[in-house]
C-alpha cells in the first residue's frame, strides 16, 4: 500500500515554515490520540502517521530529501519511521513529548503536564478494600451508608506533581523523559539492545528540583475521607461492589485506584435469609394447632398477621408471597416461608395432666395416618 503524502498527512503547504509544521503536527496528534478515540480503532495508526510524517517535516535535512525524492529518499537512513523501521508509542512520546508542554496544553492531561515519557499518563494507583456489615433490613431495602476511609489523595498545595507550589518540572536529562535508559551491547550475534528504568528520575521521565513541602514530593497526602455509598436491595453475603476512582492516586499524577466493598451480612434474631427466599421458624402449642388461630409474625415489612388453620401439623410451609427479598439482577422478590412446629410443653401442672389422659383415649386424639400420607422429606420436595 503506497504512503501518503507526508504534507497531506499534516495538512500543509510544501512550503510551510517549520513553526507551521510543527503546530500542525500537533493539532493532528491530539484529534488522533487513541486516549482521545478509545472507540476508534484506527485512531492509533492515524497517530503514528502523523508522528511519522512529522520526524521527516520537522527535520530540516530529512525534509529536503523528502523534497527531492519523495519517500524513496528516505529509505536507508531516515530515522525510525522514514528508514524503514517502526516506533512504538512510547519512541513518539520519548521523541516528540515536548511539543506538547507549555501552560494550557490540552494534552497535559494525556502526557502527565508536560512532554517526555507516558509513565505519568499511564501510572495507576493501588485499590482499597474494606468490609461492610448489613443488616437484613438494609439488605432487603437498600442503604445508603457513610464511611470512613483513609487514603492517599492528591495534593492541594503542588497541584499533585511533588514540587513547591506546582512549578513544572524539569525533564530527565539521563533519559530525555522517556523514562528509560537504553544500553547497546555489541555481540557476536549482532547488537543486543537493553531497556532499563532510569535510575536518576525512577522512571518518571521528570525531575522535582525543590520539593512540595506539603506532601514532601509525592504529589499526595494520606487523608479521612467520608464516602457516601449506595447499597442496591439484594447483595448478598461476599458480594465486592466498586467505587471507580475512590482508591488511592499514585505518586505525582496519574489515575486513582478504585474503593472495592466487600458485603457481609448480620445475622438476624428472628428471620434467615434462603437466597431471595425469607424463612422464620414459627412455634405454636399443640391447643392453636387443633384448634386453629390466628398469630402475628414478623417480615422484613414489619409484623402481618397469619392464619393457622385447625388440624396444622407440624411440619407444616406456609408461604406469603413478595415477602421476600429483590433479586439482585432484577428478576423479582422471593417468599417469606414460615415453617410451622408444633410446641410440646416439657413439664404440665397437676390438673393440666388430668385434663390430658382424659383426651388420651379419645379417638381424635390418636394419630391416624392414611395410605395416602407422605413423609416429610417427600412434601418438602412437592412444596419446592
Amino acid at each position: 500500500m503506497a504512503k501518503r503524502d507526508y504534507y497531506e498527512i499534516l495538512g500543509v503547504s510544501r512550503d510551510a515554515s517549520p513553526e507551521e509544521i510543527k503546530k500542525a503536527y500537533r493539532k493532528t496528534a491530539i484529534k488522533f490520540h487513541p486516549d482521545k478515540n478509545p472507540d476508534n480503532p484506527d485512531a492509533e495508526d492515524q497517530f503514528k502517521e502523523a508522528a511519522e510524517a512529522y520526524e521527516v517535516l520537522g527535520d530540516a535535512e530529512k525534509r529536503q530529501r523528502y523534497d527531492r525524492f519523495g519517500h524513496d529518499g528516505m529509505r536507508g537512513g531516515a530515522g525510525g519511521f522514514g528508514g524503514g523501521g517502526s516506533m512504538s508509542m512510547d519512541d513518539i512520546f520519548s521523541q516528540f513529548g515536548d511539543i506538547f508542554g507549555g501552560s494550557g496544553s490540552p494534552f497535559e492531561s494525556f502526557f502527565g503536564g508536560g512532554g517526555g515519557g507516558r509513565s505519568s499518563r499511564q501510572r495507576q494507583g493501588s485499590n482499597l478494600r474494606i468490609k461492610l456489615k448489613l443488616t437484613l433490613d438494609e439488605i432487603a431495602h437498600g442503604v445508603e451508608k457513610k464511611i470512613k476511609v483513609k487514603r492517599y489523595t492528591t495534593c492541594d498545595t503542588c497541584s499533585g506533581n511533588g514540587s513547591e507550589n506546582g512549578t513544572a518540572l524539569r525533564t530527565c536529562s539521563t533519559c530525555n523523559g522517556s523514562g528509560q535508559t537504553r544500553k547497546v551491547v555489541n555481540t557476536m550475534l549482532g547488537q543486543m539492545v537493553s531497556a532499563n528504568t532510569c535510575g536518576n528520575c525512577g522512571g518518571e521521565g521528570k525531575i522535582v528540583d525543590e520539593r512540595c513541602g506539603t506532601c514532601k514530593g509525592e504529589g499526595r497526602n494520606l487523608e479521612e475521607e467520608v464516602i457516601p455509598v449506595k447499597i442496591p436491595e439484594g447483595v448478598g453475603e461476599g458480594i465486592q461492589l466498586s467505587m471507580s476512582g475512590k482508591g488511592n492516586v499514585p505518586k505525582r499524577g496519574g489515575v486513582p485506584g478504585d474503593l472495592l466493598i466487600v458485603i457481609e451480612e448480620k445475622e438476624d434474631e428472628y428471620l434467615k435469609r434462603d437466597g431471595t427466599n425469607i424463612v422464620f421458624d414459627l412455634h405454636i402449642s399443640l391447643i392453636d394447632a387443633a384448634l386453629g388461630t390466628s398469630i402475628e409474625v414478623p417480615t422484613i415489612d414489619g409484623k402481618v398477621k397469619i392464619k393457622i388453620d385447625p388440624g396444622t401439623q407440624s411440619g407444616k410451609i406456609l408461604r406469603l408471597r413478595g415477602k421476600g427479598i429483590q433479586d439482585l439482577n432484577g428478576y423479582g422478590k422471593g417468599d417469606q416461608l414460615i415453617h410451622v412446629n408444633v410446641w410440646t410443653p416439657k413439664t404440665l401442672s397437676s390438673e393440666e395432666k388430668r385434663t390430658l389422659e382424659s383426651l388420651r383415649d379419645a379417638p381424635n386424639f390418636q394419630p391416624q395416618p392414611s395410605k395416602g400420607d407422605k413423609s416429610f422429606f417427600e412434601r418438602m420436595k412437592e412444596f419446592f
